[in-house]
């Protein structure tokens, strides 16, 4: 048969490719002419076809009706449709929008006649859920699910043959360079043309090095955010399905993988290591060659280049196709990131990714120390890492904390000190950062005592000589030498030195930088970014040996710890987020990682006080010092602390015991009511949880640390209704039922002969996420308890000692008196101590069961911590704090409120609150996964925040009491930064 046009188009013979022009109306004739619907046609984007919704009347869709453009022929369309059906069938699980058939199996397509000539138009499977389009951020499950997709449809595609494959297509990145170079005189800003120029020069020189060995096969060449389908069940965003075949064509197979990345580039907070899920998702379904891998970037930056060039041309040739010209600044952006991290660091990164080994380079031995005169063991290493001592006491935020520490070593008889080269320098994290710190060092600083001389460790050649600077070659890299700008380097540029040769003569008191780079490498800064660590260091070595000094190599992180915790630690015990940072020092209201990443802490109600007080250390240490036994010994601390804290308690609370946590603090109270009343049963609030221990967890009901709590409790736990007034069974005034009920099952235990020992909650909802409890509660119940002969207990264990800020304990709200108050987290800021505080008559009971003795518990270094915790809380005025600054922070989420309609309330009271997500405000539905998600972005933004509650969907906001106004408004900002990019928004209604 012979054709009079080709079976496939060529981009090179189009002088560009507008999308076929018809309207909804003839959208609508279309299908009922052609495909005999009766449906209504609603217009979809696209660059250069065109599409429509069709769907009833009632607005429920049928398909999409697909007009492809004229320039592409029958043979490339039928391959499309080809490929389609055989990813459909190879993946069930992977919805795929396949052409319509008929009832015998027949594709419905149709050829129409259009103002541009006859084109084919199609039916297609519409896909339920919404594709992965507009600047939503994307966490790390939706990148790697997008990279296993990929790695389905090129798995799937490798062996796929037809003639509709033999296309030139402008987006097939082997026709980039010709692309970009045809259509760039339509990036009309001179700037941005040339910056698009020289991104595709550099990129496409690297591709060539390993063009010919890159496999080729059929692409979809357009799995991107926009043609990859969110399943409609899951309620955060997780692709399952691919539509739009139109770019389906024979190219490299890598680029695949790099279409995909580079749609990634453009939402919102993402930047270039956020598409590494994708890449590693995709390795593991479909390998990648070590040299696929030095061109899977490249690769990137040239398709973001032709994104550029081509949207500015298609909205030239078709000036008024909306979708295009949204699209445009979308795309400068994608090109932006690309090109914001060098191409050979991401490679590196890549390589590093998925487990390929290269072999790094390092330092050659000098044949002279680059250094002059000093004798090695005059040098000293300056410790600037998160472990080390001289980052105690928040030195790490002080101004010019560096300079200040290397002077001392200077004094204490050090002739030079020096930096670490690859160590995480704390001093250059800010206490508060939405961005990660450039915090890695790529070389060493030198501080230099008296005056000296730099030399050429080897014989080379000057590559740079300017005062303040000099570059020469050693060995396989170029040493770089940064010092005061009044030092002019001696041997001018492109002279050969020698070994031993003077470089440059320094004053006393000179900083050096020195750095041993690759010669190709880009422009290294002093210190990157843990993120980007690998792929800097990569094209660096350790200059150590020039000083005479052991190498010692880059970071070396321990990926293995997390392995080693699950193999050694009971994983029960679980960790707080997916990949967790690891954490190595706290300092106030901030916890810093191992990388130098400070985090903004908002759980942590261990630490009242913040983290690494002086004061507790101090008292501690001291302490230890001194003494450390049983309380079973006389002495003064444990009679001190006892005074101090029953005289916080209204009578009459006047008798303490001393133990180690929370958990044993309930289990001892519920065995003094017991023992004080002789009545076994215990009646607890459901979805609360009080301990671990036998007893503890026996009265817990939190189906969150629990999930079988209500099937499992024994014969003597019963349990009320929680008495949760926003999404509990009665709310607003109807709360006051909670009370009647409970005192209802109060009295019906008592009629059956089985009166309650014993009435145990939290005077103050914490652990469903800071909700008050109705007014007046606990005086009821308290009272019905105590009528059958029962006790009444308190859990303050989260939310006592002041962080409520109005009230010291939380039973003070309900204006109500227990008979025994459990105690503990706050009590020693992170020490393990815990206390029981009750009258003296039901401590005396406990003699009836035999004696009580721990053996650390009232110890003196646990009371003199205790003692020092309730000094501090006076003096520094925290429960204050908690008043002022709480009262600004609920201040601050109740206006994010009126923005974000998935906030559905905010809990609480001082420093213990509780931001309750809801998908919808009146039904009240939890944001679950909205919620785990949204603690993930958290996280990355610099904030540590975790959910609570038997739903997961609350924040529970509890930071340490020293928080001050500028950590309330950072946290708060974020959050509002991480809800929108996230595009949580849940349906609107009245919010408390």
């Amino acid at each position: 048969m012979t054709h009079h046009q080709p079976l496939t188009i060529d981009f090179f013979t189009h002088q560009g490719l507008p999308a076929p022009r018809l309207t909804t109306e003839e959208a609508r004739r279309t299908a009922a002419e052609h495909f005999g619907l009766a449906v209504r046609a609603e217009a979809l984007g696209s660059q250069q076809d065109a599409n429509f919704l069709l769907t009833h009347d009632d607005g429920s869709p049928v398909a999409v009706l697909k007009i492809a453009n004229p320039a592409f022929t029958a043979t490339e369309i039928d391959a499309q449709d080809t490929a389609a059906d055989l990813i459909a069938d190879a993946h069930p699980g992977l919805r795929v929008a396949t052409v319509v058939r008929d009832v015998d199996g027949v594709r419905r397509t149709a050829t129409v006649p259009t103002d541009n000539g006859p084109v084919t138009a199609r039916l297609l499977r519409y896909l339920r859920g919404g594709t992965l389009s507009g600047s939503r951020h994307l966490t790390p499950r939706t990148v790697a699910a997008m990279g296993r997709i990929v790695g389905q449809v090129s798995t799937t595609l490798r062996s796929f043959r037809h003639p509709g494959l033999e296309r030139v297509l402008q987006w097939d990145p082997r026709h980039a360079d010709r692309v970009v170079t045809r259509l760039s005189d339509h990036v009309v800003e001179a700037e941005r043309r040339s910056a698009v120029l020289a991104a595709t020069t550099e990129a496409w020189a690297v591709l060539l090095g390993v063009a010919d060995r890159l496999p080729r096969q059929a692409v979809h060449l357009d799995l991107t955010d926009d043609n990859l389908v969110i399943s409609p069940e899951s309620p955060v965003p997780l692709p399952d399905g691919i539509i739009d075949f139109g770019d389906l064509t024979d190219s490299w197979a890598v680029c695949e993988l790099a279409v995909t990345l580079s749609s990634i580039l453009h939402h919102d907070g993402m930047e270039p290591h956020h598409v590494l899920p994708a890449v590693r998702a995709f390795h593991e379904i479909r390998p990648l060659s070590g040299d696929e891998a030095t061109a899977l970037w490249p690769l990137v930056v040239l398709r973001a280049a032709t994104l550029v060039v081509s949207g500015r041309h298609q909205a030239a040739v078709d000036g008024d196709n909306a979708y295009v010209n949204a699209a445009l600044e979308r795309e400068w952006r994608i090109f932006e990131q690309a090109r914001a991290v060098p191409t050979a660091v991401m490679t590196e990164l890549i390589v590093e990714t998925f487990g390929l080994t290269r072999q790094r380079a390092t330092a050659a031995v000098p044949a002279v120390p680059v250094l002059a005169g000093p004798d090695p063991a005059g040098i000293a290493v300056l410790d600037l890492a998160v472990g080390s001592d001289t980052m105690d006491h928040g030195t790490w935020l002080e101004d010019a904390a560096v300079d200040r520490l290397a002077a001392g070593l200077l004094t204490a008889g050090a002739t030079t000190v020096t930096t670490r080269y690859g160590q995480a320098q704390l001093t250059a994290a800010p206490a508060l950062s939405t961005t990660s710190p450039a915090t890695i060092a790529t070389g060493v600083d030198l501080w230099l005592d008296g005056p000296a001389v730099l030399q050429a460790p080897g014989d080379g050649e000057v590559l740079a000589a300017v005062p303040g600077r000099a570059a020469v070659t050693f060995g396989p890299h170029v040493l770089h030498l940064s010092f005061p700008d009044a030092a002019h380097p001696i041997p001018p540029t492109g002279r050969p030195v020698h070994a031993g040769d003077q470089l440059v003569a320094l004053p006393a008191g000179a900083r050096v930088h020195v750095s041993l780079r690759r010669p190709e490498a880009p422009t290294i800064p002093a210190l990157v970014r843990p993120e980007y660590a690998v792929g800097w260091l990569a094209l660096t070595a350790d200059p150590a040996p020039l000083l005479g000094l052991p190498a010692v190599g880059g970071a070396t992180p321990e990926d293995d710890l997390l392995a080693r915790r699950d193999a050694a630690f009971a994983p029960v015990q679980e960790h707080y987020y997916e990949n967790p940072p690891r954490i190595e020092r706290g300092w106030r209201h901030h916890m810093v990682s191992a990388e130098g990443r400070s985090y903004l802490d908002m759980v942590n109600n261990v630490t009242p006080l913040g983290h690494a007080h002086p004061r507790v250390e101090q008292a501690i240490s001291r302490q230890l010092r001194r003494l450390n036994t049983n309380s079973r010994f006389h002495y003064a601390a444990v009679v001190q602390f006892t005074e101090r804290l029953a005289a916080l308690l209204p009578a009459p609370l006047d008798t303490v015991f001393l133990v180690n946590s929370g958990s044993e603090a309930v289990d001892l109270a519920i065995r003094l009511a017991i023992g004080a009343t002789g009545q076994h049963d215990v009646v607890a609030l459901r979805e609360a949880y009080h301990g671990w221990t036998y007893a503890s967890d026996a009265v817990s009901t939190s189906l969150q640390d629990n999930p079988n709590a209500l099937a499992t409790r024994p014969s003597w736990v019963h349990t009320v209704d929680s008495p949760n007034s926003y999404r509990g069974r009665w709310r607003g005034e109807q709360a006051d039922n909670y009370a009647l009920e409970a005192v209802q099952v109060i009295d019906e235990l008592a009629a059956s002969g089985r009166p309650a020992g014993a009435f145990l909650s939290e005077s103050y909802y914490g652990n469903a996420g800071g909700v008050a409890l109705p007014e007046g509660y606990l005086p009821q119940v308290y009272a019905a308890v105590r009528r059958h002969g029962g006790l009444a207990i308190a859990d303050e264990i989260q939310v006592g000692y002041g962080r409520l800020g109005t009230w010291f304990w939380g039973f003070e709200q309900q204006q109500a008196v227990p008979d025994i108050v459990c105690v503990a987290k706050a009590m020693g800021n992170g020490h393990p101590l815990g206390a029981v505080i009750t009258t003296r008559a039901v401590a005396d009971r406990y003699r009836d069961q035999g004696y009580f003795f721990s053996s650390t518990g009232g110890s003196p270094v646990s009371s003199v911590a205790g003692l020092t915790v309730l000094d501090t809380l006076r003096d520094e005025d925290l429960q204050g704090n908690a008043v002022r600054t709480g009262a600004h922070l609920k201040a601050k989420l109740q206006a994010l409120a009126e923005h974000h309609p998935i906030i559905g309330a905010v809990h609480g009271s001082g420093l213990y609150l509780g931001l309750e997500l809801v998908r919808d405000r009146h039904t009240l539905e939890p944001a679950t996964e909205e919620t785990a998600e949204l603690c993930e972005r958290m996280l990355h933004l610099g904030v540590i925040v975790q959910p609570t509650g038997d739903h997961l969907n609350i924040l529970k906001i509890k930071p340490p009491l020293c928080i001050d106004p500028a950590g309330a408004d950072f946290f708060a900002d974020t959050l509002d930064r991480a809800l929108t990019e996230l595009g949580h928004r849940g349906t609107g209604g009245h919010t408390r």
